[in-house]
């Protein structure tokens, strides 16, 4: 089958070749009704840009939102691979938002990075279609891996790291273990309480409902949940926190109601932040190598814009429980 040319696309929507041309550039002074003509011809033809990749740019970072220790260590592992290779690295954020908008999209290609690099974010299809359109390669870093088999992705397996920390718990002897999770809505916080509810159903152990909480990662969220779950008469004599901050609220509630880790509560994080060696007690923690897995995209990234072929288009790194000083039996 004949490429299609712009000309062809430009004369099926009666419209100039320029105007064609600065949609695919990404120039955001197109009509959107224009835009969405031009667009959906260019689906229709499955129109591929004739050029070869790009040697030289800088990536395009694109996180959820960016205002943790977490985001830090991934821009860490991101800078550790793209300073030696000389690419510059543009950092952004969707301000909470797990998908960007039409004006965030057209900002990122009239940039024309080297490639894109989405984290605990992705595009949808049509997004994705138009940056491929381009020649614009994307790689997820996601702490789950559920995105489409057409993007690389590097993630972490976080069943596992659900499984590994419920499993210290009741190894310890707690039969009362309560999980605050990240979002409800993101897959990574469905994953580790999953994780969570089978070692419960491996030990023959129901779960109660009322002790599975969904936060959003942060310190307050375990300072305000965990005020919630240790006042109570039947409290948890130990939390399994989503993240290393929503633990570390955990702790400051533990403090305010009296009680003591681990004497009086084991408490488990999720990250193995630097941190999270520093504070007192020490915290336990599931390990999910965040620099490696951050380096590990941004090498892929950089080989697909290079028109390297990538050997895999899932990495799922493996995730370990690290044991301080959080946890012990029950009193």
């Amino acid at each position: 089958m004949t490429q299609p040319t712009i000309a062809l696309i430009a004369s099926e929507v009666g419209v100039s070749v320029t105007t064609v041309s600065k949609v695919l550039n990404g120039h955001a002074d197109v009509a959107a009704a224009t835009r969405e003509r031009v667009e959906a011809s260019l689906r229709r033809h499955q129109y591929q840009r004739r050029t070869t990749r790009r040697a030289a740019g800088h990536i395009d970072l694109v996180f959820h939102e960016l205002d943790s220790v977490w985001a830090m260590e991934i821009l860490r592992g991101v800078s550790a691979v793209a300073e030696p290779d000389g690419t510059p690295v543009v950092v952004s954020h969707l301000d909470g938002s797990h998908r960007p908008d039409r004006a965030r999209i057209d900002r990122l290609m009239s940039r024309r990075p080297l490639g894109v690099l989405m984290v605990l974010c992705a595009l949808a299809e049509a997004q994705r279609i138009q940056l491929d359109r381009r020649g614009i390669p994307l790689v997820i870093v996601d702490t789950d891996s559920a995105t489409s088999a057409r993007v690389p992705t590097v993630g972490a397996n976080n069943w596992n790291g659900g499984l590994l920390a419920t499993r210290h718990l009741l190894d310890l002897g707690h039969r009362r273990i309560a999980v605050v999770s990240g979002p409800r809505d993101v897959l990574c916080s469905q994953a580790r309480v999953a994780g969570y509810r089978f070692a419960h159903e491996s030990a023959d152990l129901p779960v109660d409902p009322d002790l599975v909480r969904y936060g959003d990662f942060t310190a307050e969220a375990g300072l305000s949940f965990g005020l919630a779950l240790l006042d109570r008469p039947d409290r948890p004599t130990a939390i399994f926190a989503g993240s290393d901050m929503q633990a570390m609220g955990v702790l400051r509630a533990a403090a305010r109601l009296g009680l003591s880790v681990p004497r009086d509560l084991s408490v488990i994080g999720y990250d193995d932040l630097p941190t999270a060696a520093w504070i007192g007690p020490a915290l336990t923690t599931v390990n999910q190598p965040l620099r490696e897995m951050a380096g590990a995209a941004t090498r892929m990234l950089l080989d697909l814009a290079r028109g390297v072929p990538v050997q895999a288009s899932r990495i799922d790194f493996v995730t370990s429980l690290v044991v301080r000083e959080t946890t012990a039996p029950p009193s």
